[in-house]
């Protein structure tokens, strides 16, 4: 796909992720629609490109209103959007029993439900367009269960299955549904206990601005499924495939995990690299 010219609409723009692949894109040639939760950071945003080639939407997507707003700013726009880039999430790092009700059900929401009726809300629009992609950017942890990420993963996983069954739904028409998915990635936006983790686990932690260039290319070249990095790729499929190989691989991590997972070392929710909403 040609991004000249194409209006694409990504949320978590300003997150680490989304704010290099924001930038990507407007090099790309394509105008920006970013959205976001904070009028200020995406105004910033747009005050670092060329005016007019990024349009900030502040605007929350867990709820109804936000998702209404975002469609009304973008009715008139010429010409229409025909890329959605699901760059918005949230996380918690910590084990399940311990983490509180209402903030396992909020994350489920605004990982799983929310990307869900935006891309059924947009649809229509996309599919009068000659040609469009909706794009989801997933994560590892959508094709491998870890523990300490239990809600996180089975939101992730849930986010893989539904962009693989609209694929199938829609493989005769001009939509493309992809699903990318970075592995773990250096921003401002980690907690010192993922951090922490990463290093204890020896976990290679990828640039934003890798991961975006990654992802331009894959929105680019058209790749239906994608996970980034050695050797989450070959552990994702493996996975797939044996997952009781990859069971007894991670179960010696596990009281690793636990110690970095408690309430005491800084695990908290938090919005990861790419998925600042």
């Amino acid at each position: 796909m040609d991004l000249r010219g194409r209006c694409v609409i990504l949320t978590g723009a300003s997150g680490g992720i989304g704010s290099a692949l924001c930038a990507q894109l407007v090099e790309a040639g394509a105008t920006v629609v970013a959205v976001g939760r904070t009028p200020a950071t995406l105004q910033r945003l747009a005050d670092m490109q060329p005016a007019g080639r990024v349009l900030p939407v502040a605007a929350d997507l867990a709820s109804a209103a936000g998702r209404a707003l975002l469609l009304t700013r973008i009715q008139a726009l010429q010409p229409a959007p025909s890329v959605l880039v699901l760059a918005h999430a949230q996380s918690h790092f910590g084990l399940l029993q311990e983490q509180d009700p209402a903030a396992l059900e909020a994350l489920v929401h605004l990982n799983l439900t929310a990307p869900m009726l935006l891309v059924q809300a947009l649809l229509p629009l996309f599919l009068r367009q000659p040609e469009a992609a909706m794009v989801a950017v997933g994560s590892t942890f959508g094709s491998i269960g870890f523990a300490g990420f239990a809600g996180y993963s089975a939101s992730k996983f849930g986010l893989r299955g539904l962009f693989e069954a609209l694929a199938r739904e829609h493989a005769d028409t001009q939509v493309r549904f992809q699903y990318l998915a970075p592995r773990a990635t250096a921003t401002s936006f980690n907690p010192a206990a993922v951090d922490a983790l990463n290093v204890a686990l020896g976990t290679a932690v990828d640039r934003a601005e890798d991961v975006a260039a990654a992802l331009l290319q894959s929105i680019v070249r058209g790749d239906a499924r994608r996970q980034l990095g050695w050797p989450e790729k070959l552990f994702a499929r493996l996975n797939g495939v044996l997952p009781e190989l990859v069971d007894r691989a991670l179960r010696k991590q596990l009281p690793l995990i636990r110690r970095h997972a408690r309430p005491g070392s800084v695990a908290a929710t938090q919005e990861l690299s790419h998925e600042s909403q």
